[in-house]
Parts: structure tokens; sequence; C-alpha cells
């Protein structure tokens, strides 16, 4: 006798609803948590930018500053515009300071209390002057010009360096290990001569001339002991060139392992 075999029948579930599944409805919801977080940081009145301060400035005009940076708060975002203070580049505007305005040596761009954004400049301080074919410039301490002078100023050494092509405010004329040199041997000069300078000439990577208040010129060697050459020049002053027949002398040159003047 044949055995018989029997299918189970097949049951169909009914399918749920799209609108019923639990991913469909987080989704909504995490949507609306993401719309409702925008909306407040970008839109509401609270975070929009109203004040702007400018802080450590002297040469340039605090108005030129808050300008340059009213310019870059509004933004677009998804076609609309808004002056959040959470959409404001402030690396940008830091950059567009610095390139606009050669007198900031440094600044800080931060966000202030929900509606304000804090610029603390650092100007640039004039340690030398230098000057080229396009004229005379104050230096700070890093070898960059970035004020025009009219004429020379008392006080303020003049340091002489090959001159490019041409200049820019902002550039750096002199590097700056040659002018950390040449403040070195003017300090040098004060506590050991009395000696006062008004002009330094980079003649080369190895020659360095200085012109003093009374006239006459020392040649330093600059790959030399400078403190040996100080103390010989020191020695010569003393001993053998009396104050009163300093008014006809050239030069003292240092550059040898013997001294030699004119």
């Amino acid at each position: 006798m044949k055995k018989r075999y029997y299918r189970r029948p097949h049951r169909y579930r009914k399918k749920r609803s799209f609108f019923r599944k639990r991913f469909f409805w987080l989704g909504i919801l995490a949507f609306g948590f993401f719309v409702v977080i925008f909306y407040c940081l970008f839109f509401p009145a609270a975070f929009q930018v109203e004040k702007i301060i400018v802080t450590g400035e002297e040469k340039v005009a605090k108005q030129d500053i808050e300008f340059l940076v009213e310019q870059r708060l509004e933004n677009k975002i998804l076609f609309l515009k808004t002056r959040s203070i959470f959409a404001v580049d402030t690396g940008q505007i830091k950059k567009d300071i610095l390139n606009l305005f050669p007198q900031i040596a440094a600044l800080e761009v931060k966000r202030g209390f929900f509606d304000a954004i804090n610029v603390v400049v650092v100007e640039r301080q004039g340690v030398a002057q230098w000057c080229g074919e396009e004229g005379c410039f104050l230096l700070d301490n890093t070898g960059v010009i970035f004020e025009e002078v009219l004429k020379i100023k008392p006080g303020l050494i003049l340091v002489d360096a090959s001159q490019p092509e041409s200049v820019s405010l902002g550039d750096r004329v002199v590097d700056e290990g040659s002018l950390a040199q040449i403040f070195d041997i003017q300090s040098k000069l004060t506590d050991h001569t009395n000696l006062s300078i008004v002009e330094a000439i980079l003649v080369s990577e190895e020659r360095l001339n200085m012109e003093t208040t009374e006239g006459w010129q020392i040649y330093f060697n600059r790959k030399g002991d400078l403190d040996w050459q100080i103390t010989e020049l020191a020695l010569i002053l003393e001993k053998q060139i009396s104050p009163e027949k300093r008014d006809r002398l050239e030069y003292i040159d240092l550059r040898f392992s013997r001294v030699f003047y004119k």
C-alpha cells in the first residue's frame, strides 16, 4: 500500500504598512531633530552677530577693521542669509586682515558671547629704518617694512641691505638673524665704548659696516668673534685714539687678527 504525503498548507503573512515600520518614524524623528537644531544654530536673533569689538589697535583705524569684518559676516545657508556667529569663518577673517594691514604683526579673531566678534590686534613696532628707491620705511624686529616715513627718524638705526627690485609694505627686506646681530653689536658698543650708531650697512654675509654719530665707521667680520672685536675696539679707543683725534678718524677695521685704522 502506497504512502501518501500531505503538504502543509502555506500561510501568507499580511504585509505591515510602510508607515507602521519603526525605522520610518525614527528617521522622521531624527530629521525633525536635525531641522530644529539647524534652525536654532543659524537663524535665531540671539545668535546673529551684532557687535564687532576691536582692541589693541593704534596705527590702524578701528573703523577699517570693523568694515572688513562686517563684509565677512553674512553667509548663505540653503539659499537663506544669516549672520549666525556659528557660521562666521574666523580663520578667513584673520587672513584677510593680515593681508590688508601690514602694520599688524598678529591678531586673534574670537567668537564672543552669542552676538559678538572680538578682534585682538598686535601691531608691529618700529625698531629700525630701511630706505630704498621707493622711499624710507619702518622695520619691525623681524625685518618687515610696514610703514612709510617721509624722512629718517632720529634715534632709530638705519639699516642698509641689498635692495630688491621693488618692495611693498609687508615685505621682509632684512633677514631676522642679521637684524638681531646688528642690535646685539649696537648694545655691546654702548656698554663697552659709549659709541652710538646711526647706520648699519650689511655689505656681505661676512662684512658689516657701522657708522657712528661721530661720522667714522667700524668694519666688523660677521663670521668672526664679535666679542673679541668689540674688546679690541675699546682698547684702541682708550689707548691709541683720543677723543680729540676722532674728528679726523675715517674708520677702524676689526676684520682681521690685527686692528687697522685710518
